[in-house]
């Protein structure tokens, strides 16, 4: 049986996400960058909270929005790439 290996110093490419972040990702079956295209960033934060048996801090999904955001495009918004403009939105107010 072929066993994934784990490149965290690609995932580490990805602004916002440290050795942490990246353990995080690794332990949800996340290999690699290309690994995120298409993935919903929700899913994966609902799956690290099943996984780690606890609430995240809403942060890490900021972050896996961005990572899926990093993921899917070679054009970038630069203020996209700051994981705090991915927060939750509030009635009224703007990104």
């Amino acid at each position: 049986m072929k066993t994934a290996t784990f490149d965290s110093c690609d995932l580490e490419r990805i602004p916002g996400v440290g050795p942490s972040i990246s353990r995080d990702l690794q332990d949800l079956g996340i290999a690699n960058v290309a690994d995120l295209r298409g993935k919903n960033p929700q899913r994966l934060f609902d799956e690290l909270n099943s996984l780690r048996g606890e609430k995240q801090d809403r942060c890490v999904l900021y972050v896996f929005r961005c990572a899926t955001y990093f993921a899917a495009n070679k054009n970038y918004d630069p203020e996209l790439l700051k994981w705090w403009n991915w927060k939750d939105r509030k009635a009224g107010s703007e990104r």
